[in-house]
C-alpha cells in the first residue's frame, strides 16, 4: 500500500520483508556448494560460481570437487580466490558462508553440476542434469579465393583456441576435433545458439567456413541397427486464425500433436517433433504468425527415426568464374529465378548465387559476363537494366536455408553460401556418392 515515488525502494523493502531467508546451515556444518556456472578469468584461470549450500569457505581453505552422481573425486585443490556476487558486482572476500553467491578459484578442473565440499564430504549435492546437443556444425578454415581480404583471425589454430575457450564457460556447448584434420565440430543444443556464437566470432575478426547444421543420431544399445534420433517438445502460443497454418507446418515436419488449449485471447499448442523438423523452422513461424507468436522448446527423449523429409528447397544456380558480378550478365541469369548477388559484388567459381526457380540439377552461370561494346548503336538496344533489390543474408536465415553440400563462408563484413567443394568436376562426382541423412553422422 506504500506509494512508489518514482523508485523501487517499496519493492525491495517488501522483498527483504517477505521472502524467507536462504535456508542453509552456516555454523558447524562441512562447507559444500554445487556449481550452476563457470567463468574464465584471464588472471586466475577457470572460476566455479554456485551458492554456498552449507557451512562456511575461507580462502586457503582445502576443497576437493566431487563427479554428479557417483561422487567420484576429480581433483583436490585449495581456495586461492573468493569474491562475492552483489548485484552485477563481484567483491573480494576472505570468507562466505551457507546462502551466498560465490566464485572461487583454484580448482581448474571443475565442470558444471560438479559439488565443492570440504575433504570430509563425500556425497555429491543434488542436481538438474543439463540437456545434451542435438545438432552439429563443422567450423573450419576459410579457403574460398576471397579469404584473407578483411578478417584478422584467419588460421585453424586460432579458430581452435576460441572454440575451446569457449567450451570452458558456455556448458551446452562441446568441441570434438579428430586430432587429423583443421576442421572442428561444435555440437550444441540448436541452431539460435550455434548462430549467436558464429556472429560473436565474426565481429571479434574471424573468418570461417562452417557446414550445415545436422542432427546428432545414435544407435539404440538394445538394437544397435536400429537409429535414434532426438525429440523435443515444441510449445507455441498464436492468434486463433493463425494456428491451423501452424499445426499443418509442424505436422509435415512430423510432429505429434499432443494438446490444443485456450490460454487468454492465445492457442497453446503442444507438439513432439524430431529436431530435424525444426531446423529453419523458425523464420517461417515468424512470418506465418507475422511476428505475434511465441515459441518454445526443450529436448525430450531419443526415439525412433522419423524417415526422410520431403524436400522443400529449389536447386541452385552455381557460378562458374572468378570476378565482379555485372547487371547486364544478371540480368540474363535473373530470368531463371532469384539472386542472391548484387551488381559490383565479388563472386567466384564454385559460390551460390542464387536459386532457381524450377526443380532439378544446379545451374553452372557466369555473372561476370560484361557486355561487348562496339561501334554499332540501335534502338533500344541500351535501355536502363532494372534489377530486383537482393535482401543480404542473416546468420539465422542462411543457416535454415543451406543444402547438405554446401558450406557458409563467414566473414566480419560478408556473409556467402557456397559450395563445399568448389571445383566443378570434383563436385559432379561427389554428388554420384551423396548419402542420406542419416548415414552424415551416427554417434
Amino acid at each position: 500500500g506504500q506509494k512508489a515515488n518514482g523508485n523501487m525502494v517499496p519493492l525491495l523493502d517488501a522483498i527483504l520483508d517477505r521472502v524467507p531467508p536462504p535456508r542453509g546451515q552456516r555454523e558447524g556444518a562441512p562447507f559444500s556448494m554445487l556449481v550452476t556456472q563457470l567463468e574464465a578469468n584471464p588472471y586466475l584461470g577457470k572460476c566455479a560460481l554456485g551458492r554456498v549450500t552449507s557451512g562456511i569457505v575461507s580462502v586457503g581453505d582445502s576443497i576437493r570437487v566431487l563427479a554428479p552422481e557417483t561422487g567420484d573425486v576429480i581433483e583436490a585443490g585449495k581456495v586461492t580466490k573468493l569474491f562475492l556476487r552483489s548485484g552485477v558486482q563481484q567483491i573480494e572476500m576472505a570468507q562466505a558462508g551457507a546462502g551466498d553467491l560465490v566464485a572461487i578459484s583454484g580448482v581448474p578442473k571443475v565442470g558444471v553440476n560438479s559439488t565443492i565440499a570440504s575433504p570430509d564430504v563425500t556425497t555429491p549435492l543434488e542436481f538438474i542434469p543439463i540437456d545434451p546437443p542435438t545438432i552439429s556444425v563443422t567450423f573450419s578454415v576459410n579457403d574460398s579465393p576471397l579469404a584473407g581480404r578483411e578478417g584478422t583471425m584467419l588460421t585453424s589454430n586460432m579458430i581452435r583456441d576460441r572454440l575451446l575457450r569457449e567450451a570452458e564457460t558456455n556448458v551446452a556447448l562441446q568441441i570434438v576435433s579428430d586430432g587429423k584434420s583443421e576442421s572442428m565440430e561444435v555440437r550444441g543444443r540448436g541452431e539460435l545458439q550455434l548462430s549467436v556464437l558464429i556472429e560473436t566470432m565474426r565481429r571479434e575478426g574471424f573468418e570461417l567456413s562452417v557446414t550445415p547444421p545436422r542432427v546428432l543420431f545414435k544407435r539404440d544399445p538394445e538394437n544397435p541397427k536400429l537409429a535414434l534420433e532426438p525429440y523435443e517438445e515444441i510449445t507455441v502460443d498464436v492468434d486463433h486464425d493463425v494456428s491451423g497454418n501452424v499445426i499443418e507446418k509442424l505436422t509435415k515436419r512430423k510432429g505429434e500433436l499432443k494438446s490444443f488449449v485456450d490460454v487468454a485471447d492465445k492457442a497453446r499448442i503442444v507438439f513432439h517433433i524430431p529436431t530435424r523438423g525444426l531446423l529453419g523452422y523458425a523464420s517461417e513461424f515468424k512470418n506465418d504468425t507475422h511476428g505475434t507468436g511465441v515459441m518454445n522448446h526443450a529436448f525430450l527423449h531419443y526415439g525412433e527415426y522419423a524417415g526422410a523429409f520431403e524436400k522443400t528447397r529449389k536447386s541452385s544456380m552455381i557460378c562458374m568464374a572468378q570476378g565482379t558480378a555485372t547487371s547486364y550478365a544478371l540480368n540474363m541469369v535473373e530470368a531463371r529465378g532469384r539472386l542472391f548477388v548484387r551488381n559490383g559484388d565479388d563472386v567466384y567459381s564454385g559460390m551460390v548465387v542464387g536459386e532457381l526457380s524450377k526443380d532439378g540439377t544446379d545451374l553452372d552461370v557466369n555473372p561476370t559476363k560484361a557486355k561487348q561494346l562496339t561501334n554499332v548503336r540501335a534502338a533500344g538496344k541500351d535501355e536502363t537494366i532494372r534489377l530486383t533489390p537482393v535482401k543480404p543474408w542473416s546468420l539465422e536465415a542462411v543457416i535454415a536455408y543451406i543444402n547438405p553440400d554446401e558450406a557458409i563462408e563467414v566473414t566480419p563484413s560478408q556473409i556467402r553460401l557456397r559450395k563445399q567443394i568448389l571445383d566443378p568436376t570434383r563436385r559432379k562426382q561427389n554428388s554420384r556418392k551423396r548419402i542420406s541423412d542419416i548415414s552424415h553422422f551416427i554417434d
